[in-house]
């Protein structure tokens, strides 16, 4: 049986996730109120972060600046949260 949450993000009671994203106190948070769909649409915008940015993962400060921003989207002001410069593609 699913573990449910009531997702911050979602707004809505949903499948969680089945264990901590990451090691921490803001990955148990993630795991106790946020949804694996409200996490799939994360990783989806972190990836265009990444992308975009042109982040190093191997560089420090480029996963703090992540973990802040994973922060800020889950619970914290996220309202029109974009990646500059990206464009989707065509369909």
């Amino acid at each position: 049986m699913a573990r449910m949450v009531q997702c911050v993000k979602l707004k809505k009671e949903a499948e969680g996730l089945q264990y901590p994203p990451f090691p921490g106190e803001l990955g148990v948070k993630i795991w106790r109120n946020v949804s694996k769909e409200a996490w799939d649409e994360w990783t989806r915008l972190q990836t265009m972060m990444v992308n975009e940015y042109g982040l190093n993962l191997a560089d420090l400060s480029a996963r703090q600046h992540l973990m802040a921003q994973c922060e800020r989207y889950f619970f914290g002001d996220a309202e029109g949260m974009t990646v500059p410069n990206y464009v989707p593609p065509a369909k």
